[in-house]
């Protein structure tokens, strides 16, 4: 993190009650199931759940891996997904405090977002195992053309996220820290922008800012998201990728 990382405690404390319910994306099966399948483990993997929030990730890794480490920031978020952990680590990524070469397999969804991204892929190339694997899943804009108005919706949201990403961005993120083999895959999820404003840790001038960019938005920006906007629902389909990479 950058700072002290203080506003990410408190926005995801403010959010950690409804954050399952959130998002479509949260609780998304199939978005899930593409996560796991990428990290390629088996029964005797060691896995870390970088920034593991409520476990929505780990649970799908619980019972099928050998050891399940999740590592957070925020208490509030984490007590959720203690259950489906066999160790919780209560630390900041940019200084994980655990061996070298200690994972098969490090998974982080929707986390690098609020990082100091060097520093932290850094750490992850020491933890993981020579040959181990980093799998990231984080939203992108589509590119130039819905980058600004995309990333405005994005700040409008989530005022403690450090990143902003266009596609191909983490791909090259990750081979310019070191990861081999590095590839992506976009996968798409359609979000009620209404649901996904009102996430209980942003003022209602901000959900309708939200709102306005979608309302005033240019035609490139609507035509690449499918934005389907109406006076009680906006749709938008929004562009995660899929990262992998070998340390």
């Amino acid at each position: 993190m950058q700072g002290d990382g203080a506003d990410i405690v408190e926005h995801f404390t403010a959010r950690a009650d409804r954050y399952d319910r959130s998002s479509r994306w949260c609780t998304d099966a199939d978005l899930l199931d593409a996560v796991f399948e990428a990290a390629a483990v088996d029964a005797s993997s060691t896995v870390l759940d970088l920034a593991c929030g409520t476990g929505l990730v780990s649970r799908r890794f619980h019972g099928r891996v050998g050891e399940l480490v999740g590592l957070d920031v925020t208490p509030a978020m984490a007590a959720q997904a203690r259950p489906a952990l066999d160790r919780f680590v209560l630390a900041d990524a940019t200084e994980i405090p655990l061996a070298d070469d200690s994972f098969d397999a490090v998974v982080c969804r929707q986390g690098l977002q609020f990082m100091d991204l060097d520093r932290v892929l850094a750490e992850l190339l020491r933890v993981l195992k020579p040959g181990g694997r980093l799998v990231t899943a984080d939203l992108h804009a589509y590119g130039a053309d819905d980058r600004d108005e995309y990333f405005e919706v994005l700040r409008l949201r989530n005022p403690a996220r450090r990143n902003f990403f266009v596609a191909g961005d983490m791909a090259a993120r990750l081979a310019a820290a070191g990861f081999s083999q590095v590839t992506s895959d976009a996968y798409i999820s359609e979000e009620d922008v209404g649901a996904w404003a009102d996430n209980g840790a942003i003022a209602d001038a901000r959900q309708q800012g939200i709102r306005a960019v979608y309302e005033q938005g240019s035609p490139a920006f609507l035509r690449l998201h499918a934005a389907r906007v109406g006076a009680d629902l906006i749709l938008d389909r929004m562009r995660f990728e899929i990262s992998r990479g070998l340390a």
